[in-house]
């Protein structure tokens, strides 16, 4: 029987999918999706492969699972920094500034684009996990419409424009650089929704 890890079962499979999801994110910095396999996933792990299995029965598995982890982590984090910010204005400044910090591992992996080498059925499974976040930035926008902050408008689709916009920026390293172009965005998605307040 294989070493259990942590003081409990539970907490042995807790901490044996942190280790799979951490070795998936650090190779898919090194190298597309489509080019990991679950052995090279247990290997960067340290766990057998047959570890893998008892926790996800295939790769793709293994990523929704990454990412609905990090996502649900992700919206934590977001409605812990708007507690206490009642301004719409501020609220979207906040959204946008999270947003940037946010280092999505699955949207810039090398490689192809995930959106071509994962299935229907997962690809509608992860849409409907960026649905959490999603669900945050509707209900600013609707605040902000209801104060007046914000123009009245089809949120939906300013929804979508919204996180496309914010979705592919890579935010240079370098801290001026980096205040710069998260100003820059703050910005450019508040003059995209009419809000009245665009100061810097």
């Amino acid at each position: 029987m294989p070493k259990i890890i942590g003081k409990s079962l539970h907490e042995h499979r807790q901490m044996t999918r942190h280790k799979l999801f951490t070795a998936l994110s650090t190779l898919m910095q090194e190298r597309g999706f489509d080019t990991i396999t679950l052995a090279d996933i247990a290997a960067a792990a340290g766990v057998g492969r047959t570890a893998v299995y008892n926790h996800f029965p295939d790769k793709e598995a293994l990523l929704l699972g990454f990412i609905t982890h990090e996502t649900e982590q992700y919206a934590l984090t977001l409605e812990r920094s708007l507690e206490g910010v009642d301004d719409p204005v501020e609220q979207l400044r906040t959204y946008i500034r999270q947003q940037a910090q946010l280092a999505r591992v699955f949207h810039l992996a090398p490689g192809p684009d995930l959106r071509t080498v994962l299935s229907r059925s997962t690809l509608q499974r992860l849409r409907e996990h960026a649905e959490i976040v999603e669900s945050i930035l509707r209900r600013i926008l609707r605040s902000g419409i209801e104060s007046g902050e914000f123009p009245e408008q089809d949120i939906d689709p300013t929804v979508q424009l919204v996180n496309a916009c914010l979705s592919g920026r890579l935010i240079p390293e370098d801290a001026p650089a980096r205040e710069r172009a998260v100003r820059a965005t703050e910005a450019f998605v508040l003059r995209a929704v009419g809000a009245r307040d665009v100061a810097a």
